[in-house]
């Protein structure tokens, strides 16, 4: 059965624009509602937001479809995608809903949804929640309509949580650190965090209004913190996307540490300290191959996976791996959360700062990445990489690279577009068959 509107991170799209209407929205509640209504005990979904301002008309759509098939409901307000997922699971909850487009602009936005044990929904029940959409779904008895309330206290919940993640022998005492909260969803939890665990606070992103979250700040524009870093002699940056489960860092000369090094890190951390399970890491087909040559080099392997933190999610707990992300900067540490969470991976980095007490761009700098290049071409529609010229193209690349690279082209699960990345030892030649490809796709699109 083929997917009408989950996508690679739940529902996503422009708000008012197919699907992110509120009409669909007030679907979903139903559909997933109906879904999620097993056993006789009073069912319960939590949901929460970032700050966009179309957050509180989603919202209110969901709340009227999940009481309308008569499931209770908790609204947390804004707060973090991790922190929906902790609390669906620790409040007893039979669904959790984050309302977010995680690092896009303010006038899109999503629906993302977990399950009673705080992962995100397997495949098999976002394509159930799907037939549902398109069904009359039997409604509640009057009698039996759900209730709705917010519980004020779940951003100190999550606090409490992410603190409970760092190690009970150190303190971040000493050190100045800028925290990017992107104007979104951490722009209370991040800074209180840090703040409370001892370390001088810089806080940037932290004044939403409704229409700036990831405008020029956050993990997917780093600039400002990178800026901020330099200006005010902090000794590490900390940037966070919309949703706060992505991290970027930055060290204290304003260079960025993407996820591949945050990976390298934590994994060769947790080897040496017996903690790291599984035999190694689970990263994506995007990871720079300097990353796999470091692993090697340290007796720790390397799985890739398809892009998508729910991809890495699968092999991790299918393998027992307990360190996941992608070089985006998700982070995936599933003794500490179920899914990506931006701040706790901040608070390991800071953790390993603490313990080397070295500079973050002595501590943080595990490997020196090869050369990598990304670049997306749009296109309009048809299916480009099926044209025989481009195949001819991709696969003359491959011979090219063949023992010094490597070579990804895969069409995006979200927009129009085709992402060509290739990385290998020498940097004109990985431009140049970058080049070529993305030629050989847009000629093919036209």
């Amino acid at each position: 059965m083929s997917r009408q509107y989950f996508g690679t991170d739940g529902i996503r799209g422009r708000t008012n624009q197919w699907p992110m209407t509120p009409q669909l929205a007030m679907k979903v509640g139903m559909a997933a509602g109906t879904h999620f209504q097993r056993g006789s005990h009073r069912h319960r979904v939590v949901i929460g937001k970032d700050t966009r301002l179309s957050g509180y008309m989603v919202e209110n759509a969901l709340v009227a479809g999940f009481t309308a098939v008569g499931m209770d409901v908790v609204q947390f307000g804004p707060i973090p995608t991790p922190a929906v997922a902790l609390l669906a699971h620790s409040m007893r909850a039979d669904l959790g809903v984050m309302i977010s487009a995680s690092h896009n602009p303010y006038y899109d936005n999503g629906i993302k949804l977990f399950g009673p044990d705080g992962y995100k929904l397997s495949d098999e029940d976002e394509l159930k929640i799907e037939a549902l959409l398109n069904q009359d779904v039997p409604l509640a008895a009057s009698k039996d309509i759900g209730r709705a309330r917010r519980v004020e206290d779940a951003r100190g919940r999550y606090i409490h949580a992410v603190k409970s993640s760092f190690p009970a022998d150190l303190r971040l005492d000493g050190l100045k650190i800028v925290v990017d909260c992107a104007n979104g969803a951490a722009y209370q939890v991040a800074p209180s965090a840090l703040w409370e665990l001892g370390a001088e606070v810089v806080a940037v992103g932290v004044t939403p209004n409704g229409t700036n979250i990831n405008d020029g700040c956050g993990s997917t524009a780093p600039l400002l913190c990178q800026e901020t870093v330099v200006s005010s002699g902090a000794d590490i940056g900390i940037a966070l996307d919309g949703d706060a489960d992505r991290l970027i860092v930055v060290d204290e000369k304003g260079q960025i540490v993407d996820g591949d090094q945050i990976m390298a890190l934590i994994a060769a951390n947790f080897a040496r300290a017996g903690t790291l399970r599984g035999g190694g890491l689970v990263a994506t087909i995007m990871s720079n191959l300097g990353l796999e040559r470091f692993l090697t080099g340290q007796g720790i392997g390397l799985e890739r996976t398809k892009v998508g933190d729910r991809y890495v999610l699968e092999r991790m707990r299918e393998g027992g791996f307990n360190v996941g992300g992608e070089q985006s900067g998700h982070m995936i540490l599933s003794d500490y959360a179920t899914t990506g969470d931006g701040t706790v991976a901040a608070l390991q980095v800071l953790a390993a700062l603490v313990r080397s007490g070295k500079p973050a761009s002595e501590t943080l700098h595990q490997f020196d990445p090869v050369p990598q290049l990304l670049k997306n071409v749009r296109f309009a529609g048809g299916k480009p990489l099926e044209d025989e010229t481009v195949q001819r193209v991709i696969a003359q690349a491959e011979a090219e690279l063949n023992g010094s690279g490597r070579l990804v082209i895969r069409p995006s699960g979200t927009e129009p577009v085709i992402r060509v990345m290739a990385e290998g030892d020498h940097e004109d030649q990985v431009r140049d068959v970058v080049e070529r490809i993305c030629a050989a796709v847009e000629k093919a699109a036209a």
